[in-house]
């Protein structure tokens, strides 16, 4: 009886968009934590200028150290630079090739978060290629990572979500004109309208990168100039007076609903404003209470408009979906996260590890529920 071949994964991680140390951190709970009886690892890195390279198998050197955060630059073999789907396995390349790669890998774990990555960019890649990936497809991915067009399908699906208005170039110069166009005094009076304060942040982005609170005209200004380092479009939201609560969400098995974890609700009590990326990243005093100190009947409707936000965007795979609970029990959707983040602080997965289902469980159901996926549409 011959023993039968380990699935071959490519773990890639890294990636050109800002959340590139968060994916890194991403990437190395994934190869930590990844049954190597069952599966075969290739850990494929993105560096921040977008070079495909091989990394060394080494979770523990994808960790904050001493308060530094994890590259791919760091981890990277010599001269491992990498093309995809060649045939027969990864071949070098040079650097500014895009990637041809993974041959004969059975499928691809991207790890990646924020624009490049987690917008659709890769999934298109990977499916131009015929290759299987776990998480979201293009259109779950692209409409996910938008926040304008996101909220505008949970709108249209029923889904509660809070007022917001969208900050465009031409609306919002770099200097203010004394006489506003027609379009941009529009924009500014419907900003207005929202009330103090507000949320400022990028459309595209996530981890908190680039947001930033503002209680006056001047912050807001200054707010907008820091999320357009980051996307050209920017999103300015009223901000809701409650607590914030998590859900994971997994596709349901052989077709069925979506399943979700037990609620968590965020703890900030490091001093920050808001759940910023200090707060998730770096703050020990700042946590998670699973499952949220919220009344029953609230828990079981969260869970169920995670389901529904999860289907309301043809998400497949694993999402993340976060929400307001405010002081008179009002539930508004605040975001889907079509790759959550999966770091050893991340609370994806420590949802799960709550609700009964321990990690490497949980990769392995990602990956056989991606596996099990045909080719093309679907």
């Amino acid at each position: 009886m011959t023993e039968q071949r380990k699935i071959k994964v490519a773990v890639v991680f890294g990636g050109r968009g800002p959340e590139h140390p968060v994916s890194c951190m991403g990437g190395g709970n994934m190869l930590a934590s990844i049954d190597r009886t069952r599966y075969e690892v290739i850990p494929i890195g993105i560096t921040t200028d977008g070079n495909w390279v091989l990394v060394a198998d080494a979770p523990e050197r994808l960790a904050v150290t001493d308060g530094e955060l994890p590259t791919v630059a760091a981890v990277a073999e010599p001269g491992s630079a990498v093309i995809p789907w060649s045939g027969g396995g990864v071949v070098a390349t040079a650097p500014t090739q895009i990637p041809h790669v993974f041959g004969d890998v059975d499928i691809v774990l991207p790890v990646l978060h924020g624009p490049y990555g987690e917008d659709g960019t890769i999934q298109g890649l990977l499916e131009l290629a015929g290759v299987r990936y776990v998480g979201a497809g293009v259109l779950a991915s692209a409409v996910s990572m938008d926040k304008e067009y996101m909220n505008l399908i949970f709108r249209a699906k029923g889904l509660p979500v809070g007022p917001f208005v969208v900050v465009r170039e031409r609306d919002w110069p770099d200097v203010l004109a004394e006489t506003l166009s027609v379009e941009a005094k529009r924009v500014l009076d419907d900003i207005e309208e929202l009330g103090w304060p507000l949320f400022v942040k990028p459309a595209r982005g996530g981890s908190s990168i680039g947001t930033s609170k503002a209680h006056t005209m001047d912050e807001l200004r200054e707010a907008i100039a820091t999320a357009r380092q980051y996307d050209p479009k920017v999103l300015v939201e009223a901000a809701i007076d409650g607590v914030e609560v998590e859900v994971s969400v997994l596709e349901g098995a052989d077709g069925g609903p979506p399943d979700t974890s037990i609620p968590g609700q965020l703890l900030v009590d490091g001093g920050e404003d808001f759940w910023d990326f200090e707060a998730k990243y770096l703050d020990t005093a700042s946590g998670m209470a699973i499952p949220a100190p919220i009344p029953d009947a609230a828990i079981t409707e969260i869970r169920r408009l995670a389901a529904a936000a999860f289907d309301a965007v043809s998400c497949e795979g694993l999402a993340r979906v976060d929400f307001f609970y405010t002081r008179d029990g009002e539930i508004l959707v605040n975001e889907i996260n079509t790759m959550p983040g999966l770091s050893p602080a991340s609370y994806f997965q420590k949802m799960w590890e709550t609700s009964g289902m321990p990690f490497p469980q949980l990769i392995d159901r990602m990956l056989q529920t991606a596996l099990k996926k045909r080719r093309g549409l679907r």
